[in-house]
């Protein structure tokens, strides 16, 4: 398993058992307990945290976002794991630095963290989700931008 894909399934471990219990456990004591046991020696702990406060400090926007895209699933009515995986996803998507982690990365691995956690339509919705949201923030053209050659002197 990559390091990264391990380290996302941490943080949804983390965030499921956090939103499990309303809010009112120590998160930054459940990340700690399960990178310990699941991630020890991982070479990257400080994208674990990244990714936690992230979502954290993003929470209420993310969830707006997601009441937005999925209207007819408030977000305390979705499956607490498909509503972890789609904040870390948005959070991602949205607010992490693209160079890092880019926008097809980010809906691609929330997509099999989904199939490996979620119930069967988890992947689905997921995707249709985080696809809509790509298509509003248009990052097929920035993209495109990205790949075109870059010009030189003799062109």
């Amino acid at each position: 398993m990559a390091t990264r894909h391990l380290i996302r399934t941490i943080v949804l471990q983390s965030l499921y058992e956090w939103d499990f219990y309303k809010h009112k456990r120590d998160l930054a004591k459940i990340v700690e307990r399960n990178v310990g046991e699941f991630g020890p020696g991982i070479d990257e702990p400080d994208f674990v945290w990244r990714t936690v406060k992230g979502v954290v400090e993003h929470l209420k926007e993310i969830d707006a976002i997601i009441e937005r895209a999925a209207p007819e699933w408030p977000v305390d009515q979705i499956a607490i794991i498909d509503r972890n995986v789609l904040r870390i996803g948005l959070y991602e998507l949205l607010y992490a630095d693209r160079n890092e982690v880019p926008p097809k990365v980010a809906i691609n691995e929330a997509i099999e963290i989904a199939k490996g956690y979620g119930g069967i339509n988890s992947p689905k919705f997921v995707n249709g989700v985080l696809g809509t949201i790509y298509r509003e923030q248009d990052f097929s053209e920035e993209e495109a931008q990205e790949k075109k050659p870059k010009k030189t002197k003799e062109t």
